[in-house]
């Protein structure tokens, strides 16, 4: 197999050489451990995985034997650390003489297939003492190898009018997936897929959140296929699925945690027309191809029959292409959905800000033309947010980047990558 190189690595090269462990999280399969064998000599490496079942068993009966006999000269590379959290203290206990005897090379990259915040006892033994990057499945950029962070340059870019050639997006969107069915074109998307759901159902969510009915995530999981981009209405949900509150919550938590869906939250801050806005999010999955198989549809025969659904499947994409590319970005940046209670349906799909609360808007049309009426949510979103709105986008299918008014531009999809 091909190794495609991925925009994370320049961040976490400069993240293990200053802090003294990193948690390298993001869904099983994502390509955690292939970044991490190809950033890393292997002359400077311990490498050890939590999967290996003599190396749990020993890490479970004896912590602190276990993490006290580590090299102390070495990077030690600890793959799916969440299997054994009786390590966690040992490991705050090794940085912290670290720190007092001087050690200043980094000690500890730990790779895990659960969200930090699901693991709240690695993240408070570590507060303070480690840094958390996500890793995702291959971007659109990533997958065609051109190394380009489509929010990065979109924030610096003086865009200009250009004309792409025509994208086929249903292939950018099956290839804008996990390594391995991006990249073996024979395998069995199908087969590939239950095993994939099975061993987070049957082993990862069972192990750490002691789940005794993991079916009924799966049942949650198709109530959400319906509701990609639109506003989470629990009660709904809690019909559709037969869940209880307590129980809906925990296992959407659980989804989040495994990286099987995520939620976009409501822009909410003080504006200049005084506008107040919805408070619930919506909800996305990771990965689109993981959609597509639990709706039990093939993309291609959406593409072609159903254009309604291909809208929602367009936007979940370009959903995820926004978080793999502000996650590998420096900083913190905020996305959120703007969606006003009384904006005459003017929503806007995504708003992305930075520390200094600039805002980018991006709105996502499954059309090849378009009007100025499909820049009127981006107009009334502008006006709202003032001077800090810096640009405004419309993600389309078509050919032409071309600008519609005051920073607001029509954009190919094909931005994303190229």
């Amino acid at each position: 197999m091909s190794y495609n190189s991925r925009i994370l690595t320049k961040k976490l090269e400069k993240t293990v050489k200053t802090f003294s462990a990193t948690y390298l999280s993001g869904a099983r399969q994502c390509g955690k451990s292939t970044l991490v064998s190809a950033l890393l000599s292997l002359d400077n490496v311990n490498y050890m995985t939590f999967d290996t079942i003599a190396l749990r068993m020993a890490a479970q009966i004896d912590p602190d034997t276990f993490i006290a006999k580590l090299p102390k000269d070495k990077l030690n590379v600890i793959d799916e650390v969440q299997r054994v959290p009786d390590v966690y203290l040992q490991l705050k206990k090794w940085v912290d003489e670290g720190r007092s005897e001087g050690r200043s090379r980094t000690q500890f990259l730990l790779t895990g297939s659960a969200n930090i915040f699901a693991l709240p006892q690695l993240a408070g033994a570590m507060v303070g003492r480690m840094a958390v990057l996500t890793l995702y499945p291959f971007s659109s950029a990533e997958i065609n190898n051109s190394g380009v962070n489509f929010i990065d340059k979109l924030w610096k870019d003086e865009l200009s009018v250009k004309n792409y050639r025509r994208a086929n997006i249903v292939n950018i969107i099956k290839d804008a997936t996990f390594p391995e069915i991006a990249l073996n074109k024979e395998i069995d998307r199908t087969v590939w897929f239950d095993s994939y759901l099975s061993t987070i159902l049957d082993r990862d969510i069972t192990e750490f959140a002691k789940i005794r009915k993991p079916e009924l995530i799966y049942k949650l999981l198709v109530s959400l296929c319906s509701r990609v981009g639109s506003l989470m209405n629990n009660d709904s949900i809690m019909k559709d699925s037969g869940l209880n509150q307590g129980t809906f919550e925990k296992y959407k938590s659980l989804c989040d945690a495994t990286f099987l869906t995520f939620e976009i939250q409501p822009w909410a801050r003080p504006n200049k027309l005084q506008k107040r806005f919805v408070k619930s999010p919506k909800i996305y999955f990771t990965d689109t191809n993981f959609l597509c198989y639990m709706m039990r549809r093939d993309i291609s025969d959406v593409y072609k029959n159903d254009s309604t659904l291909m809208g929602h499947l367009f936007e979940n994409f370009i959903a995820t292409e926004i978080i793999k590319s502000t996650s590998y970005l420096p900083g913190k940046f905020y996305i959120s959905h703007f969606n006003p209670v009384r904006g005459e349906g003017k929503e806007t799909d995504f708003v992305i800000e930075n520390d200094n609360s600039e805002a980018i808007a991006i709105e996502v049309k499954l059309d090849s033309s378009l009007n100025p009426k499909d820049f009127k949510n981006l107009e009334l979103c502008r006006d709202t947010i003032g001077n800090n709105f810096k640009k405004g986008i419309v993600l389309y299918t078509g050919e032409d980047l071309v600008p519609f008014g005051d920073r607001l531009w029509a954009v190919p999809v094909n931005y994303l990558w190229q």
